[in-house]
């Protein structure tokens, strides 16, 4: 089939983003064919490009959230930094941000002046805690949004409670985030006026924490801590084979327990024992029942109970480490890697999760600071002499 082009080309997004939330939303509009200009710091640029040399000496973090865009510098508290983005707003479709709370009013850039001045303009607020409200002015982390909607208390062993090892929080609002912008383009198209996002970490990651509240407001008690286990279902979790690898298996019916303890444990009497009968028995007798299983998990080999598991149609998977991952045979046959420039040099990097028969994959390179700075402001009318006079005041 025809190539057709990525549905967001045409679409400018020009975004004053630092960190995660903002950079993952719009580097998900650049996988779809936005233009992105990225409006960053003079001299240091975003600061999540110095989290870590990681990657070639590179942030790992910012390699991962802005391939696909282009660098534009400003000194946005100077009248001339001030001038240019508003110069490129009057041009753009998207404008998001997320600096600290209140920054962007500070600067003049406030929601009425922008829905005013920019009225086809779709601008995207990402917060920690949103607008109004007793946290309206705190600063927010992910590690702190985790706390905050509970994810730490139901996350971790009965011992310690723990947080996602990535950053769900800011991942949660630039997804939700994301998803905004394009519903707010479809709604442009249909009434030819932009409008106002505003998208809080808090009441992204909230959303799903959806499980933990019902059955805690409604059940009556908090879920437990379970580490790898599952708070209501077993048998749901790792056991150890023979030969000491973790395999992770998951029964979801009673169906399925009974092909588990026929064909994989290889007892089927198990299945009609009335303390694992159902799964509220099984629950109930979980610390047994593990045991149990374990016991007999224990004198397999990690590949002959894969295969049990697999012949039974049980879900499984073995336990990877993140290198794993990277080499991960289902991934490699379907052609998800793909190389991407970076200031550093190519890196490998894992094409978008959406696909489509007519759409090309998207994987330009990760811009240097300010890359883009001076055929930007060219294109938007600035002279070389002034673009050369910012430089020396540090304006880009």
């Amino acid at each position: 089939m025809e190539s057709v082009g990525l549905p967001l080309e045409g679409i400018t997004v020009v975004s004053v983003e630092q960190a995660v939330a903002a950079p993952f939303a719009t580097r998900q509009l650049a996988d779809l064919g936005a233009r992105v200009i990225k409006v960053e710091r003079p001299g240091v640029g975003d600061f999540a490009r110095h989290y870590d040399q990681a990657v070639r000496g590179l942030s790992s973090h910012f390699v991962w959230v802005n391939r696909s865009k282009e660098s534009l510098t400003l000194d946005l508290k100077h009248p001339d930094g001030k001038a240019v983005l508003e110069r490129l707003l009057a041009r753009a479709d998207v404008f998001v941000h997320n600096l600290a709370p209140g920054a962007m009013d500070r600067l003049g850039f406030d929601r009425d002046t922008l829905t005013a001045s920019y009225p086809r303009l779709i601008v995207c607020e990402i917060s920690g805690y949103g607008r109004g409200g007793p946290y309206t002015g705190r600063k927010a982390y992910d590690l702190l949004i985790q706390c905050e909607t509970g994810l730490l208390s139901v996350t971790g062993t009965e011992e310690t409670p723990s947080k996602a090892g990535i950053a769900v929080a800011d991942i949660a609002a630039g997804m939700y985030a994301f998803s905004g912008i394009l519903a707010a383009l479809r709604q442009r198209d249909r009434t030819g006026k932009g409008g106002y996002l505003e998208v809080s970490m808090l009441e992204a990651l909230g959303e799903w924490m959806g499980f933990p509240y019902y059955y805690a407001v409604y059940g009556g008690q908090e879920p437990p801590r379970t580490g790898s286990a599952h708070a209501t279902i077993c048998p749901y979790g790792a056991f150890t084979a023979a030969d000491g690898r973790r395999v992770f298996l998951a029964v979801q019916n009673d169906r399925e327990w009974h092909r588990f303890c026929e064909q994989v444990l290889g007892r089927p009497a198990l299945a009609d024992d009335p303390r694992y009968r159902t799964n509220p028995d099984r629950i109930r007798h979980r610390a047994q029942l593990e045991a149990q299983i374990q016991g007999i998990l224990a004198e397999l080999p990690s590949d002959v109970l894969m295969a049990r598991l697999d012949a039974a149609n049980i879900a499984m998977a073995p336990l990877n480490r993140v290198a794993d991952f990277a080499n991960h045979p289902q991934l490699r046959s379907r052609g998800c890697w793909h190389a991407v420039d970076t200031p550093a040099g190519p890196v490998s990097a894992l094409a978008p999760p959406f696909r489509a028969a007519d759409w090309p994959v998207r994987m330009d390179p990760v811009p240097a600071a300010g890359e883009h700075s001076e055929r930007i402001l060219k294109e938007l009318g600035y002279a070389p002499e002034d673009v050369a006079a910012w430089r020396r005041q540090g304006v880009v």
